[in-house]
């Protein structure tokens, strides 16, 4: 009976080292593609959008702060087209932002990435929504700034780190915009 047991025991199978090898190489080849083609179509989105103007900059004395914001920019797209993401001139790039809101209009400061300012009278709509390009939250868990620039309606994504202070920033701004827009009709 021993020597039966004996004859059934095998030894366990040797591990092919250099298949396991060649699986990993080859799936690291593959991620690697598949990092490379993203990033070529983001920058082939950039060359897409290259129409787009420089963004415009604050002034020197932009006046007094209305209102101050601190949280993330979630980025831009075209206005009504939520996934349709605008890339040029740094829009594409997540980040930190801290909002200022005056009289002359929005002034956007990224650290990490390019700053960029709203004037009043490009300010088109500010309201509560729940998603942009990349990012999705609860119902009006996202501040939305539609502005216009260069032809383009943009919708820019920023989400406070206080969401209690959206609401209050979409009234003030849409006042803005509506006292702009009865100043310019008057004239």
């Amino acid at each position: 009976m021993a020597a039966s047991l004996a004859a059934e025991q095998k030894s366990a199978e040797v591990t092919d080292w250099a298949a396991r090898i060649g699986w990993l190489v080859g799936l690291a080849l593959f991620v690697a593609l598949v990092y490379w083609l993203m990033r070529e179509g983001w920058k082939w989105r950039g060359t897409l959008q290259s129409d787009l103007p420089e963004l415009p900059t604050a002034p020197d004395d932009p006046g007094p702060a209305r209102l101050g914001m601190s949280g993330r920019y979630h980025g831009s797209t075209t206005a009504g087209q939520w996934l349709d993401r605008i890339v040029a001139h740094g829009l594409g790039t997540r980040s930190r932002a801290e909002l200022t809101l005056t009289d002359a209009g929005l002034d956007v400061v990224r650290p990490g990435a390019a700053d960029f300012f709203v004037p009043v009278g490009a300010l088109r709509e500010a309201r509560l929504d729940k998603g942009i390009a990349g990012k999705v939250l609860t119902e009006g868990g996202l501040l939305v700034v539609t502005w216009a620039h260069g032809g383009r309606l943009i919708d820019s994504g920023f989400r406070s780190d206080r969401a209690a202070e959206h609401g209050e920033w979409v009234d003030t701004l849409n006042n803005m915009i509506c006292k702009s827009t009865d100043t310019e009709g008057a004239r």
